[in-house]
């Protein structure tokens, strides 16, 4: 089977690319370690129509899917975006529409238009969520419709700076909405959005790593120039270029509602996220000493890699879930099992 994005897929992601890189500087992005969200920031995204990319078009969005907008959450990842543009696109407005009825109603239109953020947490914890309208969190498999204001949240530290996250108590009334197959689809979106990220993350900092030692000397020669850093360099783009096929099949899977989606997902992620944390490992020792300072901004996009790595799902989960795949298909490796 062929498979390319379309003309305008990739019109779409370069427009979108386009802005990112001009408006998500590194030094915005240290800015709000300090500062906190910035609404000027998001509301540009509004204004751009990103927040309804995949909101229903008779709800005010573009009608689009997980495989129109895995380019541009890679892009995403570029630019190490501080923002729940991903979350939103990816995890929370699908998680609305499969539930339907009128919280779907409800909620899509002021998604669309900006006027509300809707964010899902699973396993106990959010991001954002002090900045949510509603929140959508997993107690028991169920997912519950909960309002931030009657619910308990406790600040908690990442190893991201630009990542908030937050532990949630509620109370146990609340509605629940939702059962296992919806969790499932919210994780595995989480997971594809945090998988398209890392692709993004690694090209950044083999970006950087190339531009630095393009700079740097010694014996009168760029470091660069040196064998030993161009394997560094080399391996890690190896790996990035295989990583990529993996991320864009789970997009297709998911968009299609093909039968191993969830499979297809674990694959994209282990592949995506071994990728960035190679990245972030040669690109540190091509920086040398500087690169363990941390105003290096390497830093930015190294220490996001290793935070999506355990979002939705860690490696350990999805190890399992390719493992238990090939178990059931009774097929040694490589011996044709239908992926």
């Amino acid at each position: 089977m062929h498979f390319d994005f379309t003309e305008d897929q990739r019109l779409f992601r370069d427009s979108v690319r386009n802005f990112l890189r001009s408006e998500i500087t590194s030094e915005r992005v240290r800015g709000l370690w300090e500062s906190g969200p910035d609404t000027a920031l998001w509301s540009q995204l509004v204004e751009l129509g990103l927040t309804g990319v995949t909101v229903p078009e008779e709800h005010g969005g573009l009608g689009m899917d997980e495989l129109d907008f895995v380019l541009l959450a890679e892009q995403c990842g570029y630019v190490a975006l501080p923002e729940p543009l991903v979350h939103t696109a990816l995890v929370a407005v699908p998680t609305l529409k499969e539930i339907g009825g009128g919280l779907a109603a409800t909620w899509l239109p002021r998604v669309a238009a900006g006027d509300a953020l809707v964010l899902v947490g699973l396993a106990g914890w959010v991001e954002d969520g002090d900045r949510a309208q509603l929140l959508l969190l997993e107690r028991g498999g169920e997912l519950h419709a909960v309002d931030p204001d009657a619910a308990e949240l406790r600040a908690n530290a990442s190893v991201d700076p630009s990542r908030r996250l937050f532990t949630v108590r509620f109370n146990s009334a609340a509605e629940a909405i939702a059962g296992t197959a919806v969790v499932g689809a919210a994780r595995d979106r989480g997971a594809l959005g945090a998988a398209a990220q890392s692709l993004g993350l690694a090209q950044r900092m083999v970006d950087m790593a190339v531009a630095y030692t393009g700079e740097r000397k010694q014996f009168g020669k760029p470091v660069g120039s040196f064998q030993a850093v161009k394997h560094h360099m080399a391996n890690v783009a190896v790996r990035l270029e295989y990583a990529r096929a993996p991320v864009y099949r789970a997009a297709w899977s998911l968009a299609n509602g093909h039968p191993r989606a969830a499979l297809h997902v674990s694959q994209a992620k282990l592949a995506a996220c071994e990728a960035a944390a190679l990245a972030a490992k040669n690109c540190i020792q091509a920086h040398g000493a500087m690169g363990y300072t941390w105003e290096v901004d390497l830093h930015i996009y190294m220490k996001k890699a290793w935070a999506l790595a355990g979002a939705w799902g860690d490696t350990g989960f999805h190890k399992q879930r390719v493992s238990d795949a090939l178990f059931e298909d009774k097929l040694p490796i490589g011996a044709g099992a239908t992926f």
